[in-house]
């Protein structure tokens, strides 16, 4: 059975809340792994067919733990992982388009191949009071981590990648 792996940081709860929702979708068509970024391992990367990564933007960069899960498995899997697809999701208060191209040079790095765009959910937070708030993420935006999860989910239980 084809093997999915969520990788994912959140401070706030809503990158948790866009990986869960990947994660459930993804569930009813492939084994589907989720993690948190400290959790989440080499081995883990090795034993997935294809990956989702999920990350808050913090200062225009991808979150300091999400980066710290790519510094520590980037040269262990690197060569060993070429060619698996990968989608991507950030959740950011204004922009996240950094944060976009910093998880897509990684993930070029590692040869993997892109199989949907990135989703950037925008929560519009401005001031420090709403920056570290909790967060929750509207169902219609949800609906598009679902619709990511289970379309890579079910494209690598049918092969297609």
């Amino acid at each position: 059975m084809a093997k999915l792996l969520i990788v994912y940081h959140s401070r706030t709860g809503g990158s948790r809340q866009m990986a869960e929702a990947a994660a459930v979708a993804a569930r009813g068509e492939a084994q589907t792994v989720l993690k948190t970024a400290d959790q989440a391992g080499p081995e883990d990367l090795l034993q997935a067919d294809g990956y989702i990564f999920c990350a808050p933007e913090n200062l225009a960069a991808i979150a300091g733990a999400m980066k710290e899960f790519f510094d520590r498995c980037y040269y262990p899997v690197l060569g060993r992982i070429q060619g698996r697809p990968y989608a991507q999701m950030v959740c950011a208060g204004s922009d996240g388009e950094n944060a976009v191209r910093q998880i897509a040079r990684i993930a070029q790095g590692w040869r993997l191949k892109e199989v949907q765009p990135p989703l950037i959910v925008c929560t519009h937070a401005q001031t420090p009071e709403q920056i570290l708030a909790e967060k929750t993420i509207p169902e219609a935006e949800l609906d598009q981590c679902r619709d990511i999860g289970q379309a890579l989910a079910a494209g690598l239980s049918m092969g297609v990648f």
